[in-house]
């Protein structure tokens, strides 16, 4: 992970570029272009595709790991039973779930109160 990590903050952010470049597809569906690419950017492109599916499927894995469960405890409120994380039962959201959600921006999953 630490190796993705560096390799990813050497290289160019396409982000712009990516934004011009799809006004110059052509009909055959592909852009007609020169670039000029450092080493690290072609670095990065030759292995981004597998390590970007390797880290979804990482992802999703830990994902299914850290899932709400009912903890079974008597509560006084039966509509909202206490939760803990089915894989390590830390209270819900988990410590894991809630670092994944900030870091790919998803907050909808995360109780109000959390």
């Amino acid at each position: 992970m630490e190796t993705i990590l560096i390799r990813t903050e050497k290289a160019t952010s396409w982000h712009d570029e990516a934004g011009r470049l799809r006004g110059l597809v052509n009909h055959e569906g592909y852009v007609p272009i020169r670039a000029r690419l450092a080493v690290e950017d072609l670095e990065f492109l030759a292995t981004a595709r597998t390590e970007l599916l390797r880290l979804s499927e990482l992802g999703l894995r830990l994902l299914d790991l850290h899932q709400p469960r009912d903890a079974g405890g008597i509560t006084s409120d039966t509509a909202h039973p206490i939760l803990r994380c089915r894989s390590c039962m830390w209270r819900w959201p988990c410590p894991t779930f809630r670092a994944m959600a900030e870091s790919f921006g998803t907050v909808r999953d995360l109780p109000e109160s959390a």
